[in-house]
């Protein structure tokens, strides 16, 4: 029988059989995994393992066998941002993108360190949303799907950068588009200058950029939708005024 213990993040647990429930984890060693978790289902096991909070959990089982995990809490999350509807809707998104995103087995540990920080966050209300943008920007980088922002994919110039080709991913310069500007997506600055300021609007078309290359690139080769759980979080930013078109 093999055996790993890991830290990991927790991705949800669902009830199967009667006592017994399949904890999803992504741990930083191992990548998303899943097995049974005895009692699970009971209360006192199901309160510690919810999504986002960090364990540490050691896995038992064959080499092609579900296996069984154990599993003790290192840090607890969603008690702590239960009373912001935002901060939790953000911690369900990341969970999903992650269990939606990230091939089974396959390790991260560059991906994991940066949503562990990011969990950590999400208490911060004007700071957290911005890292969640940057943290879809490392996700699609990670998978395989990243953006170009370094330079302008018409003149190669590496400063006034204000847009994002939808098609190639490349930056480019509003004033070089000429009539391909309306095509194109905003990039807000944050992204490409550490000192800009964060508006309302930034945090709308970031979510818009990282939204497109998401949806159209990586969720279609995997014949995915978006997870809800990401439109709900950023339908709770706009009624709290934190996101906004314009």
């Amino acid at each position: 029988m093999a055996e790993w213990t890991d830290r990991a993040i927790s991705l949800g647990l669902r009830r199967f059989g009667e006592t017994g429930a399949i904890l999803e984890v992504f741990a930083r060693e191992h990548g998303r995994r899943r097995a049974m978790v005895y009692g699970g289902s009971s209360q006192t096991k199901r309160g510690p393992m919810q999504v986002g909070n960090t364990l540490t959990v050691t896995w038992k089982g064959g080499q092609d066998s579900l296996g069984f995990f154990t599993a003790e809490t290192e840090r607890e999350r969603a008690a702590r941002y239960m009373s912001d509807a935002a901060s939790l809707s953000a911690l369900a998104a990341l969970s999903e993108l992650l269990a939606a995103a990230v091939p089974e087995g396959e390790a991260k540990p560059g991906v994991f360190d940066a949503s562990e920080t990011l969990l950590d966050l999400m208490g911060e209300q004007e700071v957290w949303p911005a890292l969640f943008i940057k943290w879809e920007m490392g996700l699609l980088q990670a998978l395989g799907y990243g953006l170009d922002l370094n330079h302008c994919a018409v003149s190669g110039s590496n400063d006034g950068l204000t847009h994002v080709s939808p098609k190639s991913g490349r930056a480019v310069r509003g004033s070089e588009a000429g009539a391909y500007l309306s095509r194109l997506l905003p990039l807000p600055q944050f992204l490409v200058d550490a000192t800009a300021p964060v508006t309302p609007v930034d945090i709308f078309n970031g979510f818009r950029l990282t939204g497109h290359f998401l949806s159209e690139r990586l969720f279609s080769d995997l014949n995915r939708g978006m997870p809800e759980a990401r439109h709900l979080m950023i339908d709770r930013l706009e009624r709290a005024g934190r996101l906004s078109p314009n």
